[in-house]
């Protein structure tokens, strides 16, 4: 398993600081969402824990090892991500798009093995795409696209994985399937969540973003109160416990002037 640690992170556009002084730990074997509103900063903070950005200052480690000094075939191995944005220009099918995601078990030069193709076939169905194996990438539906570029995470068989709000543009029912797929798998999480009540029926672990820092951390029964939400999205809400889940269940509340 895999332990991240992020340490007083700093990062700026154009002089514009973006995140402050950030820090956060990831513990081995857990599921951890990552909330706030739009613009505080969580997918530049996601973006620099998997490399595509370089911050300012303070470190990024895996299990004590700085991020940045992990070869990248190595890193693949150890972390799988999934983004938000799916701008993919040359189409394959919906198999060898999965199949990307075994690129770091590879050997040079070798081509993908019979387990590779099983490891492939087996995530699809288990994203709800059984019987897409054939079809084009590039015909898909944004939530189909969505759930066949989870696959391929999935594929790649790391012990960590970062996800930036993997249920954007799924139907309600995708949204609780690709949820219960990631929490059952023997992997760590780390993922932003744009929708409240799903991150407080799956996540061990709530962090709370605002303005590039990070304002709270705890369970969702400690994070997801009134007064923080509040603070966060400038509207009131009743917060209750589920009988049916036993976890948090917040219901926003229209303004008075409505």
């Amino acid at each position: 398993m895999i332990k991240l640690d992020v340490r007083s992170l700093g990062f700026s556009i154009d002089h514009t600081a973006i995140l402050d002084d950030v820090s956060l730990t990831i513990e081995q074997g857990t599921f951890v969402g990552l909330v706030g509103p739009n613009g505080c900063g969580k997918s530049t903070l996601l973006k620099n824990i998997y490399r595509v950005y370089k911050p300012d200052g303070g470190e990024i480690l895996l299990n004590e090892e700085p991020v940045r000094s992990i070869d990248n075939k190595r890193f693949a191995r150890e972390m799988s991500v999934m983004v938000q944005e799916n701008n993919v220009e040359f189409d394959l099918t919906v198999l060898d798009m999965v199949m990307l995601g075994r690129y770091a078990h590879k050997k040079l030069l070798v081509d993908s093995s019979k387990k590779d193709r099983e490891i492939a076939v087996h995530y699809i169905s288990e994203v709800g795409m059984a019987g897409y194996e054939e079809r084009s990438f590039l015909s898909l539906s944004g939530g189909e696209k969505q759930r066949v570029l989870l696959a391929r995470a999935l594929a790649q068989e790391a012990e960590f994985i970062v996800l930036d709000e993997p249920t954007n543009h799924l139907d309600i029912k995708y949204q609780f399937q690709i949820m219960t797929i990631l929490k059952k798998q023997n992997i760590t999480v780390f993922a932003s969540v744009h929708d409240l009540n799903i991150a407080s029926l799956y996540c061990d672990k709530i962090i709370v973003m605002k303005k590039g820092r990070i304002v709270s951390i705890g369970t969702p029964e400690q994070v997801l109160t009134r007064e923080c939400l509040h603070d966060l999205y400038g509207i009131d809400t009743d917060i209750s416990i589920s009988p049916a889940t036993g976890r948090v269940q917040i219901t926003f509340l229209p303004p008075d002037d409505v």
